[in-house]
């Protein structure tokens, strides 16, 4: 498995396209926190990683991808919020793995390699938020973040199943 950045004229290639929508669906599907609930609204997702290959192309956000020889299996994005007064750090968003690549380190090595991209791109700070219920701190906090705070309720799992959105910040 290969850390790689993908530049702005690749990020519109339909192979990635297709590789990260299967892999966004199946992390979805197994469980995963990335944005929506088991099963993987399609279309909706496809909707969401177009969008974000959209900035990516455009030079907003940068997009770290795992590479397994034959296709990609995890992705990452550092979101820029566009702001003036924060253009010291980004916000970590959109982290998988597809579960067939999950348990051997391969989200060890992605979010690694999201970090020394920070790092190459003179940042000093990364943040992300996480879903509770799920014990993905236990995942970042060896990875060096930190958790700085919680809003309480902030995600509706399902219309009886409230979680905290959790913050972590990582100094670089």
């Amino acid at each position: 498995m290969k850390y790689l950045v993908v530049e702005p004229d690749e990020a519109l290639d339909p192979g990635l396209r297709a590789d990260l929508l299967d892999t966004w669906i199946a992390a979805t599907d197994a469980g995963g926190a990335v944005g929506f609930i088991a099963p993987a609204p399609v279309e909706r997702v496809a909707e969401t990683l177009d969008e974000a290959l959209g900035r990516v192309a455009a030079g907003v956000d940068l997009l770290g991808v795992l590479h397994t020889g034959e296709r990609y299996a995890g992705m990452g994005l550092l979101i820029d919020r566009g702001s003036a007064l924060q253009p010291h750090w980004r916000t970590v968003l959109r982290v998988m793995v597809h579960p067939q690549h999950q348990g051997n380190g391969a989200g060890r090595q992605l979010m690694e390699g999201l970090r020394g991209s920070a790092v190459d791109l003179g940042l000093e700070q990364l943040q992300l938020t996480i879903r509770d219920g799920l014990g993905l701190e236990a995942f970042y906090e060896p990875l060096g973040y930190r958790v700085v705070g919680r809003h309480p309720r902030a995600v509706r799992v399902t219309p009886t199943d409230y979680r905290d959105e959790i913050m972590l910040v990582l100094d670089l």
